[in-house]
């Protein structure tokens, strides 16, 4: 009965981050009968290192990733709030690419959707808050993994910095977090922290 608990709640908290980022992305659909502005987006890619921590939550694995994630970052509200509450939304899509260098090599791919909240108040330094999820496919055999289709969902905190006037340098942690949500057993899932470094363009 304790499983059947926690596969429900997993299930009910996957199923509330999908309808979360569908409803990040409803307004930016909407805005397009209007004119899709994307005068102010970028592209950017990220690298760094991965690891799931055992012990943490019911994490029993140890895997370790190298991370190469591509992002399009549109910005939807701009000029938001006031003092150093200023800033901007915008939501990402993510193109994350995870190998996987221990327990064995291999790799797992997915599509990450995220809400972001940059603070602006500063000329330098822009510090921003995101979170979200999406669906990954693994291709690596990590025991407690009984499935190969898997959710995940992440938030964290980063920080940028304007190069130039066209690229910005992206340092950024995250908390990830990937399991079936109860759909297959057996279901350990990996509880991840992630520190990625990136460019825009």
């Amino acid at each position: 009965m304790a499983n059947r608990t926690i596969h429900t709640s997993r299930r009910s908290l996957i199923v509330t981050l999908t309808l979360f980022s569908c409803l990040v992305m409803l307004p930016a659909t909407m805005r397009t009968a209007h004119g899709f502005d994307t005068s102010k987006d970028h592209w950017a890619l990220l690298g760094g290192y991965g690891q799931s921590i055992p012990g943490w939550g019911e994490t029993t694995q140890r895997v370790e990733t190298i991370d190469l994630v591509g992002r399009y970052h549109h910005r939807m509200f701009d000029a938001i709030g006031s003092g150093w509450l200023t800033g901007h939304y915008a939501t990402l899509v993510e193109l994350p690419l995870h190998i996987v260098v221990s327990p064995e090599v291999s790799t797992m791919v997915g599509v990450n959707f995220l809400a972001c909240y940059t603070f602006t108040s500063h000329d330098q330094w822009h510090p921003y808050l995101f979170g979200g999820g999406g669906p990954v496919y693994s291709f690596a055999d990590i025991p407690g993994m009984g499935a190969d289709w898997n959710g995940n969902y992440q938030f964290g905190l980063g920080l940028t910095h304007p190069l130039d006037y066209s690229r910005s340098l992206l340092v950024e942690i995250r908390y990830h977090h990937i399991s079936n949500a109860g759909s297959k057993d057996p279901n350990d899932p990996l509880n991840s922290i992630k520190l990625l470094m990136g460019i825009t363009f």
